[in-house]
């Protein structure tokens, strides 16, 4: 059965908190993992989040400021440790390649597992998965940043009355899925469009033309919200937004699912997020993220 959630590990920006680690998101997309932007003590909050070193397939890094990268030590060493019995891709913006080698070979250690360099140096796709394609886009920061974007191939979904008006049930509704024609129906006779999901990771930016690229049409939208509106100078200043230009990218891109994250440690009342969210008119599912907490993707419609 397919799982598509995620998980966060950590919500904090450069500092901290009692109440909130560093950075780190899992996304589980069916059977795979993608580990995002591990910040210092990820590798814990793997263990209290029940993620296991197995479950990271792929490491996608935006950028090397050190909330959003010093857990990949700790994290590569334990894909080594456990023996993780599949090659892990790496992905990371080019320039910071020397900062990536400084944190994968940090100490000594056994190497086990095949870590597959593949480092980002331009918007478009980077990989592709059994179910997705992996695109990465630039964003605005003080350091080169990218952000993430997987989209679903577009599919068709059954439609009961159109089966049952040809006849077909049982295992020909399979048959039929998989060639595309049983004798004379095709597969458009019985079926619709169902659009493919879109997930999208915004961390560390200003408001540029790569976070409207990467949010456009998502179901699920993880972006930053550093900052409050009263801020928005000092955000705009240090390569950040405020929770309502994350809600107002998210209410003109359509999409259902906005997912707040990576606040300044001057904010102890998360709610006062999601009010600025909803004042600026975002009316879709919202998510104030904590550590520690599960976000299923919406289902495909």
């Amino acid at each position: 059965m397919s799982v598509r959630e995620f998980v966060v590990l950590g919500t904090a920006s450069q500092v901290p908190t009692r109440h909130r680690n560093h950075n780190g998101y899992l996304l589980r997309w069916d059977g795979e993992g993608i580990l995002f932007d591990p910040g210092e003590g990820t590798q814990r909050q793997m263990l209290r989040a029940g993620v296991a070193a197995h479950d990271i397939n792929r490491i996608c890094v935006t950028h090397f400021h050190g909330d959003h990268s010093l857990g990949l030590a700790g994290v590569i060493q334990r894909i080594n440790l456990d023996r993780v019995p599949h090659p892990v891709s790496a992905h990371y913006p080019a320039s910071g390649q020397k900062f990536f080698d400084r944190l994968r070979y940090a100490t000594a250690y056994r190497e086990t597992v095949a870590l597959r360099e593949e480092p980002v140096a331009e918007d478009g796709p980077v990989a592709r998965g059994a179910s997705y394609v992996l695109e990465a886009r630039k964003l605005s920061h003080p350091v080169e940043s990218f952000g993430y974007r997987l989209t679903e191939p577009d599919g068709r979904r059954m439609v009961p009355e159109l089966l049952a008006r040809h006849g077909i049930k049982g295992p020909d509704v399979g048959l039929i899925q998989r060639e595309g024609r049983l004798g004379e129906v095709s597969l458009d006779e019985v079926s619709e469009p169902r659009a493919g999901q879109r997930f999208a990771f915004v961390m560390d930016t200003r408001l540029c033309e790569g976070v409207e690229a990467l949010a456009e049409g998502c179901d699920m939208l993880v972006i930053e919200s550093t900052f409050l509106e009263a801020e928005a100078a000092l955000a705009a200043e240090h390569g950040h937004l405020t929770a309502g230009q994350a809600a107002r990218v998210a209410m003109a891109a359509g999409v259902r699912h906005l997912v707040l994250t990576h606040f300044s440690q001057r904010y102890t009342d998360a709610s006062a997020f999601e009010q600025e969210a909803r004042e600026a008119g975002f009316e879709g599912e919202l998510t104030v993220a904590a550590d520690l907490v599960r976000v299923p993707l919406p289902k495909r419609g």
